[in-house]
């Protein structure tokens, strides 16, 4: 059994995960950097260790210092949370050989599945739809272009090794591939170290569906349905909901058996997510798996009340899944909100700074996952997201009325947010209407451009 678990990471999910490890009788062990000395998770920890300066690079990134600490306090496993270095391959199997048990999958698996060529081609492999694209990496415009022309205009160019938008550029025709396959090869050769590239048709107005994944590692897969993610900007998520408003039952199950089918190609073990992009003919393809716990994963919680935290701490410590597929049921609907400490009127300019005056919404159905408080200082150094407020009701019209309550509620003085603008997202008709792909918030944009008005 895992008796004391170190958190590499920091705000609301390194408070999440402390709080799942309180409630199954684990000790916890905070790392945090000289600007977080103040930061909640250090205070709500058993113990707490600093690990450097503000620079990520020197604290939160540095796997001498991380597992340093966890040598120290005598933590028997580490928890990555999500970003950070919850998919670095080279991370897990340093903590394997510390004989520190990573709780995520093994590197092998974060290798195959972190590069996007070899996931896709894996996939390809088990039967799983892929979107058309390369079949090995590209390196060069004019091995590029030839693969371009096999497979369609318009056509995504992607970093192999990317992420978060970085090294991604779309050619519409043949006149731009070479500028576009430049430029997309230098930001990730800066971005992830790395030039390989791979190209992929690019598909128009898609939604964005993910399946949320549990593997044992004694062959028990389990997906516990599937969360809409389509509200996103510059292919960072905004709002997501579960289940999607979309799916029918019949194409939620052929969905979530291809899920699975996918985690077990795999090879995989502990918590994952298996993304999809979905058509408006009902075609649906892979495009990613995510080795990790995602931001998103309170509103699974919410409609199959299974807690995703303990159950990686579960598989992590050899238990196996207390329940078969058949089990898991799904009830409600529910929608989560990120909180960014930005100002979306000047082009989503992070704001840091003190909060001088807070009130979070509650009540039934509502939760909030955050790390901040007032007098605290949000540091210049890192992510924007401060706060996430989910809801759960019973059907997705009731859901996003108590969205919209709880976030009417939200009081957040010292800094600018993003409140405004996602209370305005929750009213639009055409999210209330469900009709909503990838692209809406460029829509929203354009449209508020074209009115002049402000938000």
């Amino acid at each position: 059994m895992i008796r004391k678990i170190l958190i590499a990471n920091r705000g609301e999910i390194a408070v999440r995960i402390i709080r799942a490890c309180r409630e199954m009788g684990i000790e916890t062990v905070a790392v945090y950097s000289e600007a977080d000395r103040e930061a909640l998770h250090t205070k709500l920890a058993d113990e707490a260790i600093c690990i450097g300066p503000a620079a990520l690079s020197e604290s939160y990134l540095s796997m001498e210092k991380i597992l340093s600490a966890a040598v120290v306090s005598g933590a028997d496993a580490i928890h990555p949370g999500f970003g950070l270095l919850s998919e670095n391959s080279k991370f897990a199997r340093r903590c394997k050989a510390c004989r520190i048990t990573f709780i995520g999958p093994d590197a092998e698996t974060i290798e195959q599945l972190g590069n996007k060529q070899m996931a896709r081609n894996t996939m390809k492999a088990a039967g799983v739809p892929v979107i058309p694209g390369s079949d090995r990496a590209v390196y060069d415009v004019e091995t590029g272009q030839k693969e371009a022309e096999k497979i369609g205009y318009p056509v995504m160019i992607k970093a192999a090794l990317g992420g978060g938008g970085k090294g991604m550029r779309l050619a519409n025709s043949a006149a731009e591939f070479a500028s576009c396959f430049q430029l997309a090869q230098s930001e990730a050769r800066t971005a992830f170290g790395d030039d390989a590239m791979y190209l992929e048709h690019f598909i128009e107005h898609p939604r964005h569906i993910e399946f949320q994944i549990l593997a044992d590692g004694y062959g028990n897969v389990v997906h516990l349905g599937e969360r809409d993610c389509s509200i996103q900007r510059n292919h960072q998520k905004m709002i997501e909901e579960a289940p999607s408003y979309i799916l029918s039952e019949e194409k939620r199950r052929e969905m979530g058996e291809i899920a699975v089918r996918a985690a077990r190609a795999a090879g995989y073990v502990n918590a994952g997510t298996i993304e999809f992009l979905l058509e408006k003919s009902g075609a649906f393809y892979f495009m990613e798996m995510n080795t990790r716990i995602q931001v998103e994963h309170p509103i699974t919680e919410w409609i199959t009340g299974i807690d995703l935290i303990k159950e990686q701490i579960c598989i992590a410590s050899g238990e196996s899944l207390p329940y078969q597929q058949k089990d898991i049921t799904f009830s409600g609907h529910a929608i989560e909100i990120r909180i960014n400490a930005e100002k979306p009127e000047e082009g989503f300019r992070p704001c840091p700074g003190t909060i001088t005056g807070l009130h979070l919404p509650g009540g039934k159905g509502v939760r909030i996952d955050s790390a901040i408080y007032s007098g605290y200082r949000i540091p210049p150094f890192y992510d924007s997201m401060i706060t996430k407020i989910s809801v759960w009701e019973k059907d997705r019209e009731h859901a996003i009325q108590k969205a919209q309550s709880a976030l009417g509620e939200v009081i957040i003085e010292g800094v600018d947010t993003n409140v405004d603008y996602q209370y305005q997202i929750l009213t639009n008709p055409e999210f209330l209407a469900g009709n909503v792909d990838i692209e809406f918030i460029e829509k929203m944009q354009e449209q508020r451009n074209e009115s002049g008005s402000r938000i």
